[in-house]
């Protein structure tokens, strides 16, 4: 491939560079103004910490409006939600640039509910529901902005949380994703003990 990326055609260029990091979670991100209940698909979702209980997420560049992140620095408010494998064509809809004023819910076949104790729209088909609280934002050297919440709550289906901890994202069915528009499911190869130096990794 040409080292000079920026004689590569835009949109080559652009699904070339998102698809190098590999697979990545797929969620949808709900948030409301005054005028409408809003959904974004994103995949950039991470861990940042577990104490406090921090994930954070990359939007694009604020170059022109963008209705999550605006939505997200009003209310201060927001949710992700685990895309699931079976209605990944209406979390991809999402990406579609709807008017500010049109619910993203009601237009991608999907619907919203509340928790008692949070102010943004979950995706009630979510079966990883994430209540977040804005507790950082910065703007980065490109102009993509980095937001960093802090987890209010958390809704999981039942019987889905290992004794230690672990969410298990095969049997919750969460999608995976890569580039700009490929989705997958997920397949675990292995899960092992805590790595010890001079000792052979041990499968759980």
């Amino acid at each position: 491939m040409p080292e000079n990326f920026d004689a590569m055609p835009q949109r080559f260029r652009a699904n070339f560079i998102n698809s190098l990091s590999g697979v990545k979670a797929a969620n949808v991100i709900g948030t409301r103004s005054e005028a409408a209940e809003n959904l974004a698909i994103i995949s950039s979702v991470f861990h940042v910490g577990a104490n406090p209980p921090l994930l954070g997420m990359l939007m694009r560049p604020h170059t022109v409006v963008r209705d999550t992140l605006e939505n997200i620095l009003q209310s201060g408010v927001y949710t992700i939600n685990h895309v699931g494998s079976e209605w990944v064509d209406k979390a991809h809809h999402t990406s579609a640039r709807f008017d500010a004023d049109v619910s993203e819910f009601a237009q991608c076949g999907l619907t919203s509910w509340y928790s008692e104790s949070h102010a943004a729209p979950y995706v009630q088909e979510s079966r990883v529901k994430i209540g977040l609280r804005l507790s950082q934002h910065l703007t980065l050297e490109n102009k993509t902005v980095l937001v960093i919440g802090h987890i209010q709550e958390v809704i999981l289906a039942n019987n889905t949380v290992a004794e230690d901890g672990y969410v298990d994202i095969e049997a919750l069915g969460s999608a995976a994703i890569t580039g700009l528009d490929s989705y997958h499911s997920t397949t675990r190869l292995a899960r092992f003990e805590y790595a010890k130096p001079d000792t052979p990794v041990a499968v759980k």
